[in-house]
């Protein structure tokens, strides 16, 4: 089990979300399952989506900031009809029929969509309007302008085409704040005849993957799961090792002088001599390391 100096839990545990429950009753059940208040999830997920769902435990809740926001999904589309969600969960809008497509028609289509993109939220979203979340709103009956934001397409998959049933399966990996359920919506609208996510299923967030992830029935048996290392989902960022002599000072939020050339701005994982995560910093244009989180911090 994952623990700090202190011999507080300090860790994360990926779960393999089922549908059907929020992302906030997951974290619900991990604090019963390790008597811990201080649980967080990154990503949330929509009750009907399944798959990796990132919590943090104890100070590892602070790190989120710092993780990855690149996430990885596959799902199956609905042609043919909209509705209230942009998903099979809400009310049926239109119905219409679907023109006959073949494979190198949708892979034309769908290359509108790779890249960086202008995408509009769901009307059904956790986007805050006027300080209250869109979905909210939308449930009460208004109807939502809502803005469209720049997101990021990375890799956009074309897996197969039922035209029996209208189903689009494909796997997407995007930037954080990209929609899945949008993107449903807009391909059936440039393919005239509607669309809305029929299924979905997250395979990688925060530098989580599903091969890590366990089922929340797991959260039922003793001892808990063991918690991931918290310097694992951030090897990908610069590191900053501690002297001995070092760690007094960090720990009352000094600055330190880095050993290697990085980028100002960047952040800068700051281990302790034994090895463990001793917090996060901010690289400076003249070499320092400046603080931004420091574990067992002193007084």
């Amino acid at each position: 089990m994952a623990a700090d100096e202190e011999g507080q839990l300090c860790g994360f545990l990926v779960l393999d979300k089922p549908a059907g429950l929020t992302s906030h009753a997951c974290v619900s059940q991990v604090r019963r399952a390790f008597g811990l208040k201080r649980v967080g999830h990154g990503g949330t997920l929509d009750p009907a989506v399944t798959g990796v769902l990132p919590i943090a435990l104890g100070p590892a809740t602070r790190l989120l900031p710092y993780l990855s926001g690149e996430k990885a999904y596959r799902g199956v589309i609905q042609l043919g009809l909209t509705t209230s969600s942009d998903d099979l969960e809400g009310e049926p809008l239109q119905q219409l029929s679907i023109p006959a497509l073949s494979l190198e028609r949708l892979e034309q289509e769908l290359a509108a969509f790779r890249g960086c993109i202008s995408q509009r939220p769901p009307q059904v979203s956790a986007v805050h309007v006027n300080g209250e979340r869109a979905y909210a709103r939308a449930r009460r009956g208004e109807q939502l302008d809502l803005p469209p934001r720049e997101v990021t397409i990375h890799t956009l998959e074309l897996l197969g085409w039922d035209a029996a049933s209208g189903r689009v399966e494909l796997t997407v990996r995007c930037s954080a704040g990209t929609y899945i359920r949008s993107l449903a919506r807009d391909l059936g609208e440039r393919l005239g005849c509607g669309g809305c996510l029929a299924s979905l299923r997250r395979s990688e967030a925060l530098g989580f993957r599903l091969d890590q992830a366990v089922p929340l029935e797991r959260l039922q048996q003793a001892p808990p799961p063991p918690l991931l290392n918290p310097l694992e989902p951030l090897a990908g960022l610069a590191q900053h090792r501690l002297e001995p002599e070092d760690l007094p000072g960090w720990r009352c939020g000094r600055a330190q002088q880095s050993r290697a050339a990085l980028t100002a701005g960047s952040p800068v994982v700051v281990v302790s001599p034994d090895g463990n995560l001793a917090g996060m910093a901010c690289a400076l244009a003249d070499g320092q390391l400046q603080p931004r989180l420091v574990l067992q911090a002193a007084g």
